[in-house]
């Protein structure tokens, strides 16, 4: 899903592009690696809190951006509500699984 995310342009990776997205109210789902810096876990927790975006803590950097089609990837965020909505059912039950 994320793969047609990103063929779609509907993904913005990578720490400054994530943050930027969220500011300007474009972000939909913000995904933060779990191998990623408590900081960096804490940074985005706390933004996407403020800017009530939801944001989901899963896979690995590498992962991420393998997924995307992109080197490892600390952050990425959904930048359209289908594929957010899509993703975050995916995620809740790859957890539950």
């Amino acid at each position: 899903m994320l793969g047609l995310a990103a063929k779609a342009g509907k993904v913005a990776s990578g720490e400054f592009s994530t943050e930027k997205e969220v500011k300007s109210g474009n972000a939909c789902l913000v995904i933060v690696a779990e191998d990623a810096y408590d900081n960096t876990k804490k940074l985005f927790r706390n933004m996407c809190k403020y800017y009530e975006v939801p944001m989901e803590i899963f896979a690995t950097k590498e992962e991420l951006g393998h997924w995307i089609g992109k080197a490892y990837r600390a952050s990425i965020c959904i930048l359209d509500e289908g594929f957010a909505k899509s993703i975050v059912k995916k995620i809740s039950l790859n957890m539950e699984g």
